[in-house]
């Protein structure tokens, strides 16, 4: 006897449908008598209530914005949340109000990043009793992830760069701390690393000079600041200052024979 197989439904045609091939669709379960509690029914278990300010990219008196613990393949998936132990059906009408204001809010600085062409706009409440709102981004010329399958793409797209994801979060944290609250995210610190040798020139004995020479090669780099001192010279000054003079070379005679400038230490104190 042939298995009674149910036909796929309509939007597995659909191009914004991310899955092609042979699929079957899962026998539908019985409804249970009483449904199980969901997480955080308790406040004192609630993960939302327990999670300090330092985990979110944005805090205010009323409401907290948080992300992901990583980035993933949208430009961003953000989510808010009320300070209050409340689910959405629960909010007294300040926080109500407060909620369609904040959800403009938010879409509208989420929208203002670089290649995002729409906010989604999402509230599932099976799992997780603190009110939650989802927010995600479509990348902007990336027809395909139009529509109710956004949240599918996002675990199949290649992870975009951990710095600009880091970027971006910092840019929704200073927009919405234009409106109040306190910006936590901070856009990712510049690597830099400052010359290890300062060269001063004399610039009379350069002119009597004929014949050009290279200067010195710089030393090698530490890996840290502190290993440049992590090796200390046998005199009393530093590497550090060894390597900066604090003075300039006192004028040469101009009858003395002339002296090529990188020939000579600098003088110290």
């Amino acid at each position: 006897m042939p298995e009674n197989i149910p036909p796929l439904p309509d939007f597995t045609r659909w191009p914004s449908f991310p899955f092609e091939g042979d699929m079957r669709v899962k026998p539908l379960a019985a409804p249970v008598e009483v449904e199980p509690p969901r997480s955080g029914e308790d406040a004192a278990d609630c993960v939302a209530c327990n999670t300090p300010d330092e985990s979110y990219i944005w805090v205010s008196e009323r409401w907290r914005v948080r992300a992901m613990d990583r980035p993933t393949g949208l430009p961003m998936v953000l989510i808010l949340e009320c300070r209050s132990h409340l689910d959405i059906g629960d909010l007294p009408n300040l926080l109500a109000a407060e909620l369609g204001v904040m959800t403009v809010r938010l879409e509208r600085a989420i929208r203002s990043l670089d290649g995002v062409a729409r906010v989604h706009v999402n509230r599932w409440g099976d799992g997780f009793t603190h009110l939650h709102m989802w927010f995600l981004a479509r990348p902007y010329g990336r027809l395909q992830l139009r529509g109710t399958f956004l949240t599918l793409w996002d675990d199949i797209l290649p992870v975009i760069p951990e710095q600009q994801w880091r970027e971006n979060l910092a840019h929704v944290a200073a927009w919405l701390a234009e409106f109040g609250g306190k910006a936590i995210a901070e856009p990712p610190h510049i690597q830099w690393e400052s010359p290890s040798t300062i060269t001063y020139t004399d610039t009379q004995s350069t002119q009597q000079s004929t014949t050009p020479t290279p200067p010195p090669a710089d030393p090698p780099r530490p890996d840290t600041f502190n290993d440049v001192d992590a090796h200390p010279s046998s005199g009393a000054v530093g590497p550090i200052s060894e390597s900066i003079p604090t003075q300039r070379p006192a004028p040469r005679d101009p009858d003395a024979p002339a002296s090529h400038p990188h020939t000579e230490a600098p003088s110290h104190p």
